[in-house]
């Protein structure tokens, strides 16, 4: 195994200084709308999910969290009428969590402050990694998709 350099350290050191500061700057935003950090990072992920619902299972996949802790969160958050739980209409086992209008709103209001922070911090993130795997970030940013060819969309089943 290769020995870690010292500059390799810092270079991480670094990185997850810049992550940390995108994470605070997320969590204080969220709090001056009153929402606290794991509920903005649930409303973040319900989001970007796939078609804009997510199972309350795979929630907790992405928060990294338990399921019952999921369950508690959507709870406080309907609550708020800022998600709804919906069940699956081809089998009522699965239940799914949706934004509501408002909470798809405020999620939309949020994603627009994060947006120039996010572009901020990209730049030390990109730096950091460059640092770290610096033939590797080369190597990816020079195989990007042929004009004209699109990602595959989900499909709605």
């Amino acid at each position: 195994m290769a020995r870690i350099k010292h500059a390799d350290y810092e270079a991480l050191a670094a990185f997850h200084y810049a992550v940390r500061q995108f994470l605070r700057f997320g969590a204080e935003a969220a709090l001056e709308v009153g929402l606290t950090p794991q509920q903005h990072a649930a409303m973040v992920a319900i989001k970007g999910y796939p078609h804009g619902r997510i199972s309350i299972g795979e929630l907790a996949e992405q928060l990294q969290v338990r399921h019952h802790s999921v369950v508690g969160l959507v709870d406080r958050l309907v609550a708020q009428h800022l998600v709804r739980r919906e069940q699956d209409a081809e089998d009522r086992r699965y239940v799914f969590v949706t934004l509501t209008p408002a909470g798809a709103q405020l999620i939309d209001e949020l994603a627009a402050t994060h947006r120039g922070e996010l572009k901020r911090v990209a730049s030390q993130l990109i730096d950091q990694l460059h640092e770290l795997f610096g033939e590797h970030v080369e190597r990816r940013r020079t195989m990007r998709r042929p004009a004209g060819r699109r990602k595959r969309q989900h499909s709605t089943k």
